[in-house]
């Protein structure tokens, strides 16, 4: 029997609200403290959620909640900036992915958090945690505290409790700043067939996904050697980049001009700095855990973010729910997934370097990826990623994972 009978989550975005509900079902309750006053609709870009991630919340119930949402994605053509067709991944009877707004993901989960009775507080920011040895509490800026027998960190990125634990781990600039759209006009090209077409272009990156009723939506990595923070990049504003990226793509042969030119400033989302965090030395300390994005966050181009977040807060539900000890249960946790979130972490890297290949660097690239790209979309090369399954039911087990280890 676990001794871990109550939780405090701090961060209530993507991770936050699965992990309360995995939480909820392996007999631990929590609540979720969020430091936006108010829900944070409208907030995010576009994301992939991958088989695995939607699997994975089909192991909680949760998936009717959010596979309505997102546009499925039976395939992605990879093109060259010539236009030239380089390979193509699914297009089997399953969607490769779902393409899905982060806001309206957000709130999916949001609801159906709420739905189960999961307590989500507003207006708490994390401020200090202090771990008593047979609890955690933790102090927000309001100056209210809160007290559970464990702490988990959902707070993403630049995660404030992962500050206070090991306050040296730093985000990585993947080289790369990120744009999109949904636009709200027909653009007049013809249909991708559910498809998303993902362009290696001369200068930058550009994906794009025409529906049948002509809406579009896209997405651009545009490299930069000095990273901009979000309010640096939203400072920019909306006319000057779509002229930047406009500039950037006037000389490879895909739809991007006619796509950007009825882009109007106001539907430009500016994501900024893309980032990752490839390797934070140890997740937890004591009574206190890091999960999702806080733990290890990998860049966009892997498209495996969420789902990596749904997962780990899973297995840190089972293993919570199996291990009689705090510590016990973090240790097993942070082995069954650190191999997995850093291979992931990897390869998502090796996609930023052929986005922001250079002149010299681009010549390389673009010889070696037609062959690379036949390579990668057998099937069988990204099974890895996209067929995990995980066992709700099947009990973990410390001893066997330390001899493994």
């Amino acid at each position: 029997m676990t001794e871990n009978r109550t939780a405090l989550i701090i961060g209530g975005g993507i991770a936050g609200p699965v992990t309360a509900m995995a939480l909820r079902r392996a007999g631990i309750e929590s609540r979720v403290y969020e430091a936006y006053d108010e829900p944070a609709d409208g907030v995010g870009a576009m994301v992939g959620l991958a088989p695995n991630g939607l699997d994975a919340l089909g192991v909680l119930g949760a998936d009717a909640a959010v596979r309505d949402i997102g546009t499925p994605v039976a395939s992605m053509v990879m093109r060259s900036w010539t236009g030239k067709r380089l390979a193509e991944f699914g297009g089997g009877p399953e969607p490769v992915f779902h393409a899905v707004w982060r806001a309206d993901l957000y709130r999916a989960l949001y609801d159906e958090a709420a739905s189960r009775g999961i307590e989500i507080e507003h207006g708490k920011r994390f401020v200090h945690a202090e771990d008593h040895g047979d609890g955690v509490t933790a102090t927000f800026a309001d100056g209210s505290n809160a007290t559970a027998d464990i702490l988990i960190g959902a707070d993403g990125i630049r995660s404030a409790v992962r500050g206070q634990l090991f306050p040296d781990i730093r985000p990585r600039y993947t080289g790369l700043l990120g744009f999109g759209a949904m636009l709200s006009q027909a653009t007049g090209l013809p249909s991708t067939n559910g498809s998303m077409h993902m362009v290696f272009g001369k200068r930058a990156f550009f994906a794009y996904q025409v529906e049948d009723d002509g809406r579009t939506g896209w997405f651009a990595n545009l490299p930069r050697r000095e990273p901009m923070s979000l309010a640096e990049a939203r400072a920019v504003g909306g006319t000057e980049w779509l002229r930047v990226l406009t500039d950037v793509f006037a000389g490879d042969r895909i739809p991007a001009l006619e796509i950007l030119r009825q882009c109007v400033p106001e539907e430009l989302v500016v994501v900024g700095a893309l980032e990752d965090l490839p390797n934070v030395p140890q997740w937890s300390k004591g009574r206190i855990v890091l999960v999702g994005d806080a733990a290890h966050a990998t860049s966009p181009s892997s498209g495996q973010g969420v789902s990596q977040a749904i997962e780990s807060a899973l297995h840190l539900a089972r293993c919570l729910r199996d291990v009689p000890t705090a510590e016990g249960a973090f240790a097993a946790y942070e082995r069954l997934r650190r191999a997995r979130v850093e291979r992931v972490i990897a390869a998502g890297a090796r996609t930023n370097r052929d986005k922001a290949a250079g002149p010299v660097a681009r010549v390389v690239r673009d010889a070696v990826l037609p062959v690379a790209m036949k390579l990668l979309a057998k099937p069988e090369k990204m099974a890895w990623q996209t067929e995990y399954h995980i066992d709700w039911d099947e009990t973990v087990d410390p001893g066997e994972l330390a001899a493994a280890r």
